[in-house]
């Protein structure tokens, strides 16, 4: 594997490492299965798109993006808490109805970003190439990321998030709405999918209407990955964890996809995907059994 390919691969895991902490509030923190990640990736890349094309700012279009995906994601949760339907098919409804309006925002299969300023190209330095600059960046942004979710996570409204997901019938006896903390904590979720999106398309040269496929399954591997490797029960280290997962996970598709021994092609991507979710998810298995003929 070349080093622009796992400069590449660095990249790209550090924008879903964003999915990957996306997916771990949903999935891990609230227990809630949540599918609209696949229409809120692309949903933050297509709106950050169309407002760069049309001139706007691209720090303040990326703004714009992670706002329009969390609120995607406070109206799954919404449609959970109030209309009470089951969280996982709320969150199937959005994916759907998201696929139409990403296709409104856009008013076009793809909207391309080849001449237009992005946050990478505003913030490379001039003696920095580019495909070195924007990991640099990305990796400044995700830390930064990461230390607010561990701020915030312990403060009184994070705690109660984390009491919501863990005992909900508990946290209602302790006087916390536990409602409202499934839309905040839904919203910052796929707000953070939004701003992967984002960025995923300024760094790509364009979004695309078939960008969010497999989000949500990339974000589950990058979560079952870190865990796995990073075995712990501390937030601080559970989100740092998913980040290396998904930087993991990116080089492991990069490496098997230019391994010529192997022979797989870019059309084997899902194929590879699917194997690798698959030895995340039994490796924990198998630990269990062994740490059990020792004992």
């Amino acid at each position: 594997m070349s080093i622009y390919s796992m400069w590449g691969a660095f990249e790209i895991g550090l924008i879903f490492g964003l999915v990957a902490l996306g997916v771990l509030i949903s999935f891990r923190i609230l227990n809630f299965p949540d599918l609209t990640v696949d229409g809120s990736f692309p949903l933050g890349g297509a709106t950050a798109a169309v407002l760069i094309h049309n001139g706007m700012d691209p720090f303040l279009a990326t703004l714009m993006a992670t706002f329009a995906a969390g609120v995607a994601g406070m109206i799954t949760g919404w449609l959970n808490v109030s209309l009470k339907i089951m969280d996982l098919l709320a969150s199937i409804l959005m994916m759907i109805a998201l696929y139409s309006i990403n296709l409104r925002v856009m008013d076009a299969p793809n909207i391309p970003l080849i001449t237009d300023p992005t946050v990478f190209s505003v913030l490379q330095p001039d003696n920095i190439e580019d495909y070195v600059a924007r990991p640099l960046i990305l990796l400044v942004l995700v830390i930064a990321v990461k230390l607010a979710l561990d701020w915030f996570f312990s403060t009184q409204v994070g705690l109660a998030m984390r009491s919501t997901g863990s005992n909900p019938r508990m946290a209602r006896a302790q006087g916390i709405h536990t409602g409202r903390m499934i839309l905040l904590g839904m919203a910052i979720s796929n707000a953070l999918c939004g701003l992967a999106g984002a960025l995923f398309a300024q760094s790509q040269g364009g979004a695309d209407i078939s960008m969010g496929i497999g989000t949500i399954v990339i974000g589950l591997a990058a979560v079952i990955i870190g865990e796995t490797i990073f075995p712990s029960r501390r937030l601080i280290v559970i989100t740092l964890a998913v980040i290396i997962g998904a930087v993991l996970y990116r080089f492991f598709i990069a490496l098997a996809l230019n391994a010529d021994f192997v022979g797989l092609k870019a059309q084997d991507l899902n194929l590879v995907t699917a194997v690798l979710v698959t030895l995340a998810l039994v490796i924990p298995l198998i630990k269990q059994r062994l740490s059990k003929k020792r004992a």
